[in-house]
């Protein structure tokens, strides 16, 4: 089974228990093959209420956390000048979380495929 980045609209659609989610990230705990970017577990910990916390805490310990590495940050980088060069501009959140994908050969589940223009890097369930 391929390791799968978990990009932050689906982690959050998990933690409010859409089953949509669940469906998709069970699996991918059940095998270690679930990942969160450090800059998602940024994002979850930016947008929680405290009561959520515990829950938030238990999601992201269940999976697999990746740093941003310099080969990272540089890969980054070149993807956001890729795309800026054809007049799309991204977020340097999802360039880094791309780039992570690519450098860690992750697909990435997510329902924001608009910020992500690569859609070979888009994990199909």
């Amino acid at each position: 089974m391929q390791t799968v980045l978990i990009d932050t609209d689906i982690a959050i659609d998990y933690l409010r228990g859409m089953s949509s989610a669940k469906d998709l990230i069970l699996p991918l705990w059940k095998t270690n093959k679930a990942y969160l970017s450090i800059l998602t577990v940024y994002e979850l910990h930016a947008g929680m209420r405290e009561s959520e916390k515990e829950d938030t805490e238990n999601f992201i310990n269940a999976c697999n956390i990746e740093p941003i590495t310099i080969e990272i940050a540089k890969r980054g980088g070149e993807i956001y000048r890729h795309y800026r060069k054809q007049g799309i501009t991204l977020t340097s959140t999802d360039c880094l979380i791309n780039a992570t994908a690519v450098v860690k050969g992750h697909k990435i589940a997510t329902r924001n495929k608009e910020h992500y223009p690569d859609k070979k890097m888009l994990w199909k369930h």
